[in-house]
């Protein structure tokens, strides 16, 4: 399957659990669509702490799939729910992430 165009973001925040934000750039990424299901990818990102926590790098799995409400109807959208894999596929996302030198 060839994948789509996805507007993946340069960079994005989070709030750590001590409540504070922390911001990121996204470095490498791998893609993989899901062999079962065309309609999610999933996506293993690393990311780039900037600020207080500048120089540390975190991993991040998600995956993106097609909305089915409102605006997002029909268009490829962050998947907010923990992923779930087929086996074979995280080992394939990987095994990709290894060749990119992201893990």
């Amino acid at each position: 399957m060839e994948i789509p165009e996805l507007k993946i973001n340069k960079e994005g925040k989070l709030t750590d659990i001590n409540g504070k934000k922390r911001k990121f750039k996204i470095g490498k990424y791998v893609t993989l669509p899901q062999s079962d299901y065309p309609k999610k990818i999933f996506v293993l990102q690393e990311l780039l702490f900037t600020g207080e926590w500048k120089g540390k790098k975190e991993i991040r799995i998600g995956y993106y799939i097609i909305g089915k409400k409102g605006n997002k109807e029909g268009k490829w959208v962050w998947g907010q729910y923990c992923p779930l894999f087929p086996k074979q596929d995280l080992e394939k996302l990987i095994e990709k992430a290894k060749k990119e030198g992201i893990l």
